[in-house]
């Protein structure tokens, strides 16, 4: 089970608003902008994220089941803040690896005891 729904709750509300500076430079970290499906309200959450062929890896560390997920799917497409750059990220698919394989050594245990095996792989919009 990825982490806990209670912690979710609580870092949107308390964590995200601070982290949501930092993961924006910081390696391994970025922001998923995205619009509320229903709402239509911008929002933005801060991931773990690695680049692979040509797009980035966002690992699901709460699940499959979480709002910034569904409106990415729903949406197609999105922003992503990452290294102070902003980027078009495209057809979002899931993945599910156990292991972690594709992360870096240290994450990839961090990822593992989380048991977070579900990731989110989408491609770069070139411009």
């Amino acid at each position: 089970m990825p982490l806990p729904r209670t912690l979710a709750r609580i870092n949107r509300k308390v964590s995200n608003p601070v982290l949501g500076v930092a993961a924006r430079v910081a390696p391994m970290f970025g922001v998923v902008v995205h619009r509320g499906r229903k709402s239509g309200r911008v929002y933005r959450s801060p991931v773990m994220v690695f680049r692979r062929d040509d797009g980035y890896r966002i690992a699901l560390t709460y699940g499959r089941d979480v709002d910034w997920l569904k409106n990415i799917r729903a949406a197609g497409s999105f922003e992503f803040e990452t290294r102070g750059r902003t980027v078009t990220l495209t057809d979002p698919v899931l993945g599910h690896d156990a292991s972690a394989s594709w992360a870096p050594p240290l994450v990839q245990q961090v990822l593992v005891g989380l048991n977070a095996a579900d990731y989110v792989q989408a491609r770069r919009v070139d411009d």
